[in-house]
Order: structure tokens, then C-alpha cells, then sequence
């Protein structure tokens, strides 16, 4: 419930305390009284009206509720739980339209309101726009079991149990429907049996089938690409635009010794946070903790200012197979880890694509550990890893650590393969941008 603009006195305070108690222990008939009690002695308290509002609402009266709930809003026009409220009793009297307008204002209030959203999308769905209720499903459910509610009957209001099992249902079977008609094309062309993996991999993230990961260190944060072979560090006969690569090493490393010293166009790799976000993610045992980068790509978009600045490195790029998504990636940069800096254990978002690494500068005692295996760089040459295993990396010494890090295509997939998975991962990027989850 939402708090009055108006300032309490204790004892109505202490009144309403009182009541939300007799609510939460499930005593609503005297939690109504109290209210309604309240309401006597001060009649613009919003969570007495939105709490007397529900029940009118639940036994029916709904002219009741709706005046009940216009009062708030008149107290608190941009209160989320009023504005919820509100657009559910619309909803009952069908009027759709100042239903759904309600509920649009109460998550513009309130973006991650879960149960607005819920409630919009069953009116959307009721109003004939099912594409729109979809993602909107999806919002709520994602939110709600975020904060760990919906994940089972004990944490869902029992009011609500139907409308979320429907949503479940829904988002199953709308996404699915979703994505299939995406690929229908791509099987014309090339027929069912050269999607096989990619459909498997499609009803793993739609979690139709279980991941079943080969290695327990491996869980990627997005999307598992089964029947993959399971590689910590790859060999590097897989990868004969190594030995272009590396020949360019030299060009390359003066390149980046010059922006170095320039030291402008460098960014924070993981982003502009503040030292206590960092935590559990950079550390440095003598200093703060320094990741950055000088991208060439950055989730896809090319940094036409860096290519300008680095030809040689720009033209050394073109032998790579990086890994090209709209919007997504790849990731491309002189990555610098400085003095006693720390990325900590994490995973890598999909098996799909691997990290390759160019070492550039080299002290002594720096190493990455990719599932358990720790390796070394070797200035001049290059490996390339999954990053979907848990990883970490340091700088033990006491100067810069930097090496060209890329985003390349799994070398096990095919060229179907990676035109579907350019097809899906937008998709699904756009479809949760709809929906309102990360």
C-alpha cells in the first residue's frame, strides 16, 4: 500500500499500523472496519480508500470501488497502487480504454510494478491486442520472480494464482510461436535437419529442455548452444588467421603503446561505476581497481574514431571471423589491466562466441584461469577460450597488463547456424526491451 501525501498524527498512524496487521493475518472484515473507521476521522488517508476500494471491488460493487479510488487519485494523481487499482475496476466495468490508460500511468510511476503489468496485459489481451499483451506478460513475470514471488502457489497471492498461470501459458506458448515464425524462412532454404542444434538451443533458452551442461563450470548467462564440443582454451589449428594475426603483432602493439601514452579513448571495460559497484566484480590489492578499454567495437558498434586512430590494428581485423550480432556484439579493444588489478570469477553470456586474446604487454605474474586452468600470455601470440566457463584473470605485477581482446564465432558452428543466431539474439533483445527486463 502507498502512503498518504498528507502528514499522519501518531495515533492515526499507529491506527493504520493496526490495520495492515489485521489485513496480513488475514482478518479482513475487521481490517475493512478499521479503515473505514480511519476514513471517518480523516478521509484522504490513500491506503484506507485503496484498502475499502478492494473490497467493494471484491464483492462486485464496483461504482462503489471506482469512487473510492478517484478520491485517492485525487489525493495522490501519480500513485502507482491507486492508479493499479483503478485500472482493474475500469477493467470490471469494461471501459478498457481508461483501464489501460490507468495501468500505463501506474507503470510509467512505477516501471518494475509487476502486478500493473500483469493487470495491463490481461486488459490488452481482453481488448483484442494479444501481440501487446505478450511481452507485457513476460515484464511481470520476470520481475515478479526476481523478488522471488510467482515462483510457486505458496508465493503468489492466491487472488492472482489464475491470472499468473495463465500469463505462464501465454508466455510459453507466444514466444515459441514467436520465435518459429522467425526461422521459417531460414528452413525453407535450408531444410529442418541443418537447424537441428540451433532448434535444440532455441528450446533450452525457452527451457522446453533442460541445458544438461557437459562441465559443471560452464553456465552461460544468456543462451546455451548444446552439442558444441565442451573447451576450455581451443587449439589453435582451428584458427588459421592466427598466424596473419600475430605477424601484424608488432604494428599492432605500437599502435596501442601510442594511444597508451595519449592515454585518451580509453573507457572502464565493464562500464562508469562507482568503487563499491565494483565489488565482487574488479578488485586491486594495491590500488583501485583499473579495467579498461579502447574499443574498436563495443556491443556491436563500431568506433569509427579508434579504426581512424589505429589503421593498422582496423586493417588487421578484417582476417578476423568476429563474431557480428546487431546491437549485441562483438566486443573488440586493447584491453588494460593495470597493477594489482583483479577481474574476480564470473561467466561469459554465450558459448555461441569465444574470446580471443592477442597479448601485447606481458609482466611477470599475470594469468587467466578459465574453469580451473590457468594459462599465461606470451606477447606476440594468441589463444582463444569460453568464456561461458568461470573465469578470472590478474595482474600480480607491478606494471600494465594489455592484450587486443575479440569476439569471434565458435568455430564448431555452421554457417546456418550463425545466420539464425544473428536472426535470434535481436529478436530476443527486442522482444525483452518491449517487455521491460534486462
Amino acid at each position: 500500500m502507498s502512503e498518504a501525501t498528507t502528514a499522519r498524527e501518531p495515533a492515526i498512524a499507529a491506527r493504520i499500523d493496526e490495520a495492515r496487521r489485521l489485513a496480513d493475518s488475514g482478518r479482513i472484515l475487521e481490517a475493512e472496519q478499521a479503515f473505514l473507521d480511519i476514513l471517518r476521522e480523516s478521509p484522504r488517508e490513500t491506503d484506507a480508500l485503496n484498502f475499502v476500494a478492494i473490497c467493494a471491488h471484491e464483492r462486485g460493487r464496483y461504482a462503489q470501488a471506482l469512487a473510492l479510488l478517484e478520491r485517492a487519485k485525487g489525493v495522490r494523481p501519480d500513485d502507482p497502487i491507486t492508479l493499479t487499482n483503478l485500472g482493474v475496476t475500469q477493467a470490471a466495468l469494461g471501459r478498457l480504454d481508461q483501464s489501460i490508460e490507468a495501468l500505463r500511468a501506474a507503470l510509467a510511476a512505477a516501471p518494475d510494478l509487476y502486478v500493473a503489468k500483469l493487470r495491463l496485459a490481461e486488459v490488452l489481451e481482453r481488448a483484442g491486442r494479444a501481440d501487446d499483451a505478450l511481452p507485457l506478460y513476460y515484464g511481470a513475470i520476470v520481475t515478479a520472480q526476481g523478488t522471488g514471488q510467482w515462483l510457486s502457489d505458496a508465493t503468489t497471492v492466491p487472488g492472482l494464482r489464475p491470472l499468473v498461470l495463465h500469463a505462464m501459458r501465454t508466455v510459453a506458448a507466444g514466444r515459441r510461436r514467436l520465435f518459429s515464425e522467425l526461422f521459417a524462412p531460414l528452413r525453407e532454404r535450408h531444410g529442418s535437419a541443418a537447424l537441428a542444434r540451433f532448434e535444440k538451443c532455441l528450446a533450452v533458452y525457452l527451457t522446453e529442455l533442460p541445458a544438461n551442461y557437459p562441465d559443471p563450470t560452464q553456465r552461460p548467462k544468456f543462451l546455451y548452444f548444446p552439442d558444441l564440443p565442451t573447451k576450455k582454451f581451443l587449439e589453435r589449428e582451428l584458427f588459421p588467421w592466427y598466424a596473419d594475426l600475430e605477424a601484424r603483432a608488432p604494428a599492432i602493439r605500437d599502435e596501442m603503446l601510442g594511444v597508451l601514452a595519449e592515454d585518451s579513448g580509453f573507457e572502464p571495460f565493464l562500464g562508469h561505476f562507482d568503487s563499491d559497484q565494483l565489488e565482487g566484480h574488479l578488485t586491486n590489492t594495491v590500488g583501485p581497481p583499473v579495467w579498461n578499454a579502447f574499443f574498436f567495437f563495443r556491443h556491436g558498434e563500431r568506433y569509427e574514431a579508434n579504426h581512424r586512430r589505429c589503421p593498422q590494428t582496423s586493417a588487421a581485423l578484417e582476417g578476423v571471423p568476429l563474431c557480428y550480432v546487431h546491437e549485441h556484439s562483438p566486443e573488440v579493444c586493447y584491453s588494460v589491466l593495470t597493477a594489482g588489478s583483479h577481474i574476480l570469477p564470473h561467466h561469459g553470456v554465450t558459448n555461441t562466441r569465444l574470446v580471443t586474446h592477442l597479448a601485447l604487454i606481458v609482466p611477470e605474474d599475470c594469468a587467466i584461469v578459465v574453469g580451473g586452468e590457468m594459462r599465461g600470455w606470451q606477447e606476440g601470440r594468441c589463444f582463444t577460450f569460453d568464456d561461458t566457463f568461470e573465469h578470472e584473470a590478474w595482474n600480480r605485477s607491478g606494471k600494465t597488463r594489455v592484450v587486443m581482446l575479440m569476439d569471434i564465432w565458435n568455430p564448431y558452428l555452421t554457417e546456418v547456424e550463425r545466420e539464425a543466431l544473428t536472426m535470434l539474439v535481436p529478436a530476443v533483445g527486442d522482444f525483452n526491451h518491449t517487455a521491460g527486463v534486462s
